[in-house]
């Protein structure tokens, strides 16, 4: 079934699968590049959307999944990290560091495992829905299964 997915998708579900999570990659007809554009497309709640943002800090990539109900405060999360500050990476500095476009960067399935922080308004809803590595893409899982997949630091992020 994962051979009908998209390459980067493909690597997604098996990350997925050695994780041992059973949610399954789902193509949506249209792009839904962004929160509340997947919140439609799935009819939940826009606060139930990981978004995935990448951006840069100390000279690092920096995954940040975040409720798509709000805006993470870049500043605030510094602080709260002890880094010199956090910008929003540049398109190439996104692919390079995930392997996927924006828009559809999942929480994992990238070349390299990237430093990750989950927004702990997450742990509000009992599913959540993420990015499969396209903007086509998406999968559910629980809020736990997201930080034991990406061995994320719980943090407010707003």
């Amino acid at each position: 079934m994962t051979d009908a997915l998209p390459a980067r998708s493909r690597l997604v579900a098996a990350s997925l699968d050695a994780a041992g999570i059973d949610g399954r990659i789902v193509v949506l007809p249209d792009a839904a590049s962004t929160a509340v554009l997947a919140a439609a497309a799935l009819g939940v709640d826009v606060g139930a959307i990981a978004n995935s943002l990448v951006f840069w800090s100390d000279d690092e990539p920096l995954l940040v999944m975040t409720s798509g109900a709000h805006r993470v405060d870049t500043t605030a999360l510094a602080e709260r990290l002890g880094r010199g500050g956090i910008r929003r990476a540049t398109p190439d500095q996104v692919l390079t560091a995930t392997g996927q476009p924006i828009g559809g960067v999942a929480p994992t399935g990238h070349p390299q495992p990237l430093t990750t922080v989950v927004d702990e308004d997450l742990a509000a809803f009992p599913e959540i829905w993420a990015a499969g590595g396209t903007p086509h893409t998406v999968f559910p899982l629980t809020f736990a299964e997201l930080v034991r997949l990406t061995g994320g630091t719980v943090t407010r992020v707003a």
